[in-house]
């Protein structure tokens, strides 16, 4: 059981060293995409909810 932990820990690691990490540049762009991606999603899903809640009141207030 210890050896195949410790296999898999050297196999871990030496997929690690084949990865192509992001640069500081690249990971700060893509962060500030995902926010303003996140950010328009609300205030779409957050203007739809207003609206058709606001259609929902007038209907139930006939």
């Amino acid at each position: 059981m210890a050896n195949k932990l410790i296999q898999y820990f050297i196999d871990s690691k030496a997929e690690l060293k084949k990865v192509s990490w992001p640069t500081k540049k690249e990971t700060i762009k893509s962060s500030i995409l995902v926010i303003v991606i996140s950010l328009l999603t609300a205030i779409f899903l957050g203007a739809v909810d207003f609206f058709l809640n606001l259609g929902l009141e007038k209907i139930l207030s006939i």
